[in-house]
């Protein structure tokens, strides 16, 4: 009996009672825009959008905002703070009565610089606990992992050759939010070739499984550990829970065997959790 209940408690810590949306940047198709609403309730939906992540925060959230309340949500609104402002009582007022938030793209950082370690933040994941919808797209996809790509390289500097090697401590790695534990979330994979990346990270940390989402695309992370895929084009993900000869060379270089990849598209569905 003790060994169940602490299966169904980690369970639970890793998977709460709402949904995530995970975008991976790019024009949001139809589907997608569709389930977020759905999910957050539809003509009964209050959806918050955080806008940080973007050098355009008042453009972009007010975008935004219109975006869901044409895709029939009841109510939308931008909620505008800084690292400063995101503990006051005015901001968290204005979680009241939510069921959804989006966090827009532009730089992640930002994002981690303004929430990580503030009320804030915890009134979304209460929002998430109580059954709303979390969804991002771009660096507010990457925020979605525990281990958060910010985007930088450490060893490779020329940005005109981009994750050109399979190497350990290039790829950088910082804070996120976690709302996805047990994984890595890439975005505008395909599109920008970001696979070595990706399986970089997959080869220094095998627990995790590599997620990497393309642009108009979407993974929809249910309860129990299961995401779906929605939108138009492919989810890759990299699998070295079960890897053999994980090593690296002198000069850093990672290598394994038996590593699963699954090419998944639209309506196809991935069981996080080992059943």
């Amino acid at each position: 009996m003790k060994t169940l209940i602490l299966v169904l408690i980690f369970t639970v810590t890793i998977f709460s009672q709402g949904n995530l949306v995970i975008i991976g940047g790019g024009k949001r198709s139809a589907d997608i825009m569709e389930k977020i609403v759905e999910l957050a309730g539809g003509s009964n939906a209050k959806i918050l959008i955080i806008p940080n992540a973007s050098s355009e925060p008042i453009e972009t959230g007010e975008y935004q905002k219109n975006e869901m309340l044409k895709f029939g949500a009841g109510n939308s609104e931008v909620l505008y703070f800084d690292c400063e402002s995101a503990n006051s009582d005015s901001v968290l007022a204005q979680t009241e009565g939510a069921t959804g938030v989006f966090f827009s793209g532009g730089d992640q950082n930002k994002l981690t610089e303004d929430l990580l370690g503030t009320k804030l933040l915890a009134k979304i994941f209460k929002i998430y606990e109580d059954g709303g919808v979390i969804s991002g797209t771009s660096a507010g996809a990457a925020v979605m992992s525990n281990v958060m790509i910010t985007g930088n390289e450490l060893k490779n500097l020329d940005s005109n050759s981009s994750y050109i090697s399979i190497e350990e401590k290039n790829i950088q790695t910082a804070q996120g939010f976690g709302f996805v534990k047990g994984a890595i979330v890439d975005q505008h994979f395909a599109t920008r070739k970001r696979h070595n990346r990706l399986i970089s990270l997959v080869l220094e940390n095998p627990e995790l499984v590599g997620i990497g989402i393309d642009e108009s695309t979407a993974i929809w992370v249910k309860q129990g550990g299961v995401f779906e895929v929605i939108g138009k084009y492919n989810v890759l993900v990299f699998d070295a829970r079960e890897a053999t000869g994980l090593r690296k060379d002198e000069s850093g270089g990672l290598f394994g065997r038996d590593i699963k990849m699954s090419v998944l598209g639209k309506g196809d569905v991935y069981e996080l959790i080992k059943k």
